[in-house]
């Protein structure tokens, strides 16, 4: 009897240990920035959320899905502007999964397609502007792509965070064409500012010419003034009109001078 015994525990615990390991194997550690997506028999069953989860084996699958936001560098690319100035541009796009089960079931490769995806609006979008338009609202541009993208990756459970020009190189001939236009705009605002001065000079002068003019005797004191200041240098020899008012003034003192002499 004792033997019999023995021989079943035996042959139960020869039994438990390849249940056991077929238990352990079933059981599946999902992380905290991850979903798993379980197929039963082939078909969606449903989402797997962060934890141990119990997976059949033989009748059910699952598929891991980070939820994580991404980063996609979209391919280096030439692009002909609507003026038809060829541009390459790099870019860069953050995106992340919101729903496992449709980036599964939906889409391949919803990595791989997003990034297809992208290159072939930014491709669009940049075709319909000109150059300068490309330059001075990039930041437009860029969100306009991604709003673009976002829209047809919602069927993915993929949202589209940010698309990002990182890089716009022109060729060598067009930079040396705009730093052209950068630096006739420069003497094109040197020469309005200079003749803004010239206007603003001219303004001052006319109204010291009328200030002077509408009162007696301040010419006088202007030209003295002015005569006291050029004197002070030995070294230059002035020849100065001297208007006639001041002239006969001067007869007159002379005469009333030699006259006292008398």
């Amino acid at each position: 009897m004792a033997a019999v015994i023995g021989v079943f525990f035996s042959a139960g615990a020869l039994l438990f240990v390849p249940v056991l390991i077929i238990l352990a194997s079933c059981i599946k550690q999902i992380e905290q920035y991850e979903r798993g997506v379980r197929f039963s028999f082939g078909k969606f069953s449903g989402i797997m959320n962060p934890g141990w989860r119990f997976v059949f084996p033989i009748i059910q699958t699952y598929r891991k899905v980070d939820m994580r936001i991404k980063t996609g560098d979209v391919p280096d690319q030439e692009i002909i502007t609507k003026d038809n100035i060829p541009v390459n541009i790099k870019a860069v796009i953050y995106y992340r999964v919101i729903d496992a089960g449709k980036s599964i079931i939906e889409v391949e490769s919803f990595t791989y397609a997003v990034i297809q995806l992208a290159q072939v609006i930014m491709r669009n979008v940049i075709g319909q502007v000109e150059l300068d338009q490309l330059l001075g609202h990039l930041e437009t541009i860029s969100q306009k792509i991604q709003t673009m993208v976002d829209e047809r990756t919602e069927a993915w459970g993929v949202d589209v965070q940010s698309v990002e020009l990182k890089d716009i190189s022109l060729p060598d001939n067009m930079k040396r064409t705009i730093a052209k236009q950068a630096e006739a705009e420069r003497e094109k605002r040197a020469v309005i500012i200079n003749a803004e001065g010239e206007k603003i000079a001219a303004e001052n002068l006319a109204a010291a010419a009328q200030m002077l003019g509408s009162t007696p005797g301040a010419l006088h004191l202007r030209t003295l003034t002015a005569i006291n200041d050029i004197s002070s240098d030995d070294t230059n020899t002035v020849v100065f009109c001297i208007p006639l008012e001041v002239l006969r003034a001067l007869e007159g003192l002379n005469k009333f001078l030699e006259k006292k002499s008398e």
